[in-house]
């Protein structure tokens, strides 16, 4: 194999057409599971790659398969493409540049749980890149790899792309489900979960675009083979997503545990330094805006699910923006609760009151109007949140409050300290 697993189009040139995918191994691994491996056989080999989710809560793939019960039809594949993390723009490139490595996946991923449908969920805003998928599912059924009786082998699946219309909240798997079936974008509560009740209330398997990218070679060279990339406990290649203030952002695939924040910011194949040179890191954002902040002092972390986790941080689905000693740190959390705010669904107290009373304290804060114990108040108000709410988006959305605090409560006292000494409307 050359050197990359998932970004394969950029070594071989047209590999979102069917002829040039088939022509490099493309749905061989497809061909294996019909006809050489049973569901389960599938399903063990994923478990034994040790492959983990790559959407961001990094739980094992296989695992999440077997959860589904075998007695209870119909069953789904639903491909979570609603890619709306602040700084996340790995899934779109696999839908652009290796499509049929993402249906292949699908398709395996669907024989597996023994469904006939599959759902691909992409984001509002992505509607070439949706065309785009769909022009390499139409090719895929043409050639008899999708349809009714696969590769004569009597097993049946058909496939459909879905657009969502913009809902930051649709990327968390209920409510994408809500959405999907045509009801508003809102959490449910869980138990019970989707593997049991999902679509339609039917068993059903919500997997990222980049995760299920990752089965065609898992199946095809073996689960030993893959864990020879990655940590024990992480294994595997995963795309890391760069951007902020770096002098080349984009998409870069690596082993996971293999290379640290500081490789991929300033390695020469990867980030190539800061923007401007004098400039340091001041702060790393690990997985967009949803995971919290980490100081420089953690640029030597490797980037895998363990480290990150130990560094006070998570990885998620390794959207990594870099906030350089330019970047008013008390601004960017109120940016990121602006943004959290904003996508809050509403539905539940926690979140939706919790967001709302972060946002008019930042507000006040950075337009130099702070009152003393303003910085105790937001921690507080997170702290309320924390663990309470519905879905995730109310915990990810104290991440930057907790963590810019923790590590950078100076520039909270900075802004109080100013408004304190020359009150907005005072004498100059």
């Amino acid at each position: 194999m050359g050197r990359y697993v998932l970004l394969r189009h950029r070594e071989i040139p047209d590999l979102h057409r069917l002829e040039v995918y088939v022509r490099h191994g493309g749905y061989e691994a497809w061909r294996k599971a019909l006809t050489a491996m049973s569901p389960e056989q599938v399903i063990e080999e994923v478990k034994a790659s040790g492959l983990r989710g790559r959407g961001g809560a990094g739980f094992p793939t296989g695992m999440k398969w077997s959860f589904v019960p075998k007695d209870v039809f119909p069953k789904y594949v639903v491909v979570n493409a609603d890619e709306s993390e602040p700084g996340t723009f790995k899934d779109r490139e696999i839908m652009e540049g290796n499509p049929h490595q993402l249906i292949e996946g699908a398709l395996l991923a669907a024989y597996a749980i023994q469904a006939e449908r599959v759902y691909v969920y992409v984001r509002g805003e992505y509607r070439s890149v949706a065309r785009r998928l769909e022009a390499a599912i139409a090719e895929a059924y043409a050639a008899g790899f999708i349809g009714r009786n696969v590769l004569g082998t009597g097993y049946s699946v058909e496939m459909f792309v879905h657009l969502g219309a913009g809902a930051y909240i649709c990327g968390e798997e209920t409510a994408l489900l809500e959405s999907l079936e045509g009801k508003i974008g809102h959490p449910r509560v869980r138990p019970p979960f989707p593997a049991t009740y999902g679509l339609y209330g039917k068993p059903t398997v919500v997997n990222n675009v980049e995760t299920l990218a990752n089965v065609p070679p898992i199946v095809l060279h073996g689960a030993a083979w893959y864990r020879t990339m990655g940590t024990e406990k992480s294994p595997g290649p995963k795309i890391f997503c760069l951007s902020g203030r770096v002098r080349r952002p984009g998409n870069y695939e690596a082993e996971l545990g293999k290379i640290t924040f500081r490789d991929l910011i300033f390695g020469e194949e990867y980030g190539q330094g800061l923007l401007e040179d004098g400039r340091t890191v001041k702060a790393i954002l690990p997985a967009g805006a949803s995971a919290p902040m980490l100081p420089a002092s953690a640029l030597d972390t490797p980037l895998d699910y363990e480290s990150v986790q130990a560094a006070g941080s998570m990885l998620g689905s390794a959207s990594i923006i870099v906030l350089d000693d330019t970047v008013d740190i008390v601004w960017a959390a109120y940016k990121m609760i602006r943004f959290f705010q904003h996508e809050s669904c509403g539905k539940c107290t926690p979140c939706r009151e919790g967001t709302y009373w972060l946002r008019r304290v930042y507000e006040r804060i950075v337009a130099g109007r702070g009152r003393p114990g303003d910085a105790e108040l937001l921690e507080s108000i997170a702290r309320q949140m924390a663990g309470k709410t519905l879905c995730p988006l109310g915990d990810f959305a104290t991440s930057p409050v907790l963590s810019s605090l923790k590590h950078f409560r100076k520039e909270y006292e900075a802004y109080l300290r100013r408004t304190i000494e020359a009150p907005v409307g005072a004498p100059a």
